[in-house]
């Protein structure tokens, strides 16, 4: 058994906006710049850390909900394996009607191998067209590389 968390206690305040002042200041006294900077710090810090915070709690949901999608696509495959099965078979026994059940089994099996063959030469063409490396990316590291290389051959022309 579980014991939920104390909601009695009230939250904590937010922090001062006026910052911590010195002793002996008065109330209408302004911060200093180094007070500012340190608020403008931590209040940066919680802003980052909140937004980060709500990023996590909106990915889990929408990995959560990806997941349920992707489970529904495995379970509509197999749903159509089980459906080109059945279309398989009154194929079979449609053709069963002219001919022996045997040829008409032989010429449903060979068109199915002849359209998985085509399919796989299409699949086969296509990886063959995919290139492992990431041209564009190459190409510009390249123009990178030369760039800093002249930059620093310049520089080192001018101190010379």
């Amino acid at each position: 058994m579980s014991v939920a968390p104390d909601r009695t206690s009230a939250p904590t305040p937010p922090p001062d906006p006026g910052g911590a002042r010195p002793a002996g200041s008065g109330s209408n006294a302004e911060p200093s710049i180094g007070q500012l900077l340190t608020q403008l710090s931590e209040q940066t810090s919680r802003l980052v850390r909140d937004e980060l915070a709500l990023a996590q709690v909106e990915l889990k949901n929408t990995a959560k909900q990806a997941g349920i999608g992707a489970g529904l696509f495995g379970v509509a495959g197999i749903l159509a394996v089980a459906g080109l099965g059945a279309g398989v078979a009154t194929a079979i026994i449609a053709l069963a009607l002219l001919l022996p059940t045997w040829a008409s089994a032989l010429i449903v099996t060979a068109l199915l191998l002849a359209a998985a063959g085509v399919a796989a030469l299409l699949g086969r063409n296509k990886v063959q067209q995919v290139s492992p490396t990431p041209d564009r990316t190459v190409a510009n590291v390249k123009l990178d590389v030369e760039e800093i290389q002249e930059a620093r051959h310049h520089d080192d022309t001018r101190q010379a």
